[in-house]
């Protein structure tokens, strides 16, 4: 048994409508991967600022320590400085999920006695 159809067709609907939220999921999922690059970034440095410290303690070199700990994409910019009060301060650029480029600078900060 058939019912009768109305006089307008909608074959193909459900592709159209696919097809219209395909950008809005990409964007979704770029924001997303931005969002856990971004989360990474602050998590790594703090590991780095600390292990910057522990080299800079027992008179290392608080950049090529901080170095070891990161991963390559993450080493370009990064900056290791020594603060007065003989604390590291390390700033990392956190990347950008598309392209090359770079996006805001996350500062961490770690300080050890020294070890002499």
């Amino acid at each position: 048994m058939h019912l009768p159809r109305s006089g307008a067709s909608d074959d193909g609907q459900a592709s159209v409508e696919l097809v219209a939220l395909l950008p809005l999921v990409g964007v979704v999922v770029a924001l997303l991967w931005q969002a856990l690059l971004a989360g990474e970034t602050v998590w790594l440095s703090g590991s780095a600022a600390r292990a910057a410290a522990r080299a800079a303690a027992v008179g290392g070199d608080p950049a090529a320590a901080a170095r070891a700990v990161l991963p390559p994409r993450l080493e370009r910019g990064l900056r290791v400085q020594r603060a007065s009060d003989g604390a590291v301060v390390l700033v990392l650029r956190v990347p950008a999920a598309l392209g090359r480029g770079t996006l805001a600078p996350v500062t961490a900060r770690a300080r050890f006695e020294a070890q002499r």
